[in-house]
C-alpha cells in the first residue's frame, strides 16, 4: 500500500478507487464490531457499538461516489446487490433472531434502484422503492434516502445535501455518532491510497462473518 498527498478536493466524484477501497475497509471493521455486539454480546459493548455507527455511512458514501462516477453501471450495481441481499437474508435473519428488518444489502439495493428512477425519470418506481420499501429494511427511509442525497452532492456537488442526510441518520439512530464519519472521510480523501479493488470479497465476508457469528452465539448460550 502506498499513500501519496492529493490535490483533490475531499468529497467529490474524483475521489481515487483506492480511497474508496480503504473507506470500505474501515466500515467493514466497525460494522464487525458492531455486529459483534449485536450478535454475541447481547446488543452493546462500550466504544465498538458507538464505532459502529459510522459503518453505514461509509459505506453508504462510497456506493453514492462509486454511482456517481461517469459511465457507472447502475443496472450491474442493482443486479449484484440484489443476489447478494437475497444470499444473506437467511444468514442474517438467523444471527440476528427476526426476518425484518430486511439486510443492509438489500436498503442498498432500494438505494441503487431509486437511483436509477432518477436518472431514467421513472416517478412510480422512485416512490415505490424510496417511499414505500424501505419500511422493510434496516436503517428503513434514512439509509435509502443517505445514499440517494449523497449521489446527488457527488453528481451535482450539492454538499450541502450531505448535511440533511447526516442530519436524517443521526435523528434515526437516535444519537450524533454517524458524524464521525465525516473527518475520517475528509481526512482520507486527502490521500492519494493505492489499494487493490476487492469487488466480491466485501459480499462474501457480510455473508460469511454473519454466519461465524451466529454459530458462536448459539454455542456459547
Amino acid at each position: 500500500m502506498q499513500a501519496t498527498t492529493s490535490g483533490t478536493s475531499a468529497l467529490n466524484p474524483g475521489l481515487s478507487s483506492g480511497a474508496r477501497e480503504l473507506l470500505k475497509w474501515l466500515a467493514l471493521l466497525a460494522m464487525t464490531g458492531d455486529h459483534v455486539a449485536k450478535v454475541v454480546f447481547g446488543g452493546y459493548l462500550p466504544v465498538v457499538s458507538e464505532l459502529g455507527r459510522i459503518a453505514f455511512p461509509l459505506f453508504a458514501l462510497v456506493m453514492a461516489c462509486n454511482l456517481a462516477q461517469p459511465g457507472a453501471d447502475l443496472r450491474r450495481s442493482i443486479r449484484r446487490l440484489a443476489l447478494w441481499g437475497v444470499i444473506a437474508q437467511p444468514v442474517h435473519a438467523w444471527a440476528f433472531g427476526a426476518w425484518l428488518p430486511l439486510n443492509i444489502l438489500l436498503t442498498f439495493l432500494l438505494a441503487a434502484v431509486a437511483v436509477q428512477a432518477l436518472v431514467s425519470n421513472r416517478a412510480l418506481l422512485l416512490l415505490l422503492v424510496a417511499g414505500v420499501l424501505p419500511m422493510l429494511v434496516d436503517y428503513q427511509w434514512a439509509g435509502v434516502g443517505f445514499v440517494v442525497l449523497a449521489w446527488l452532492a457527488f453528481r451535482h456537488r450539492a454538499w450541502w445535501l450531505l448535511l440533511v442526510a447526516f442530519g436524517a441518520l443521526c435523528w434515526g439512530n437516535h444519537n450524533g455518532w454517524a458524524l464521525l464519519a465525516i473527518p475520517l472521510v475528509l481526512a482520507v480523501a486527502r490521500v492519494q491510497w493505492r489499494l487493490p479493488r476487492w469487488r466480491w470479497a466485501f459480499y462474501g465476508y457480510y455473508v460469511g462473518h454473519l454466519a461465524v457469528l451466529a454459530t458462536a452465539a448459539r454455542l456459547l448460550a
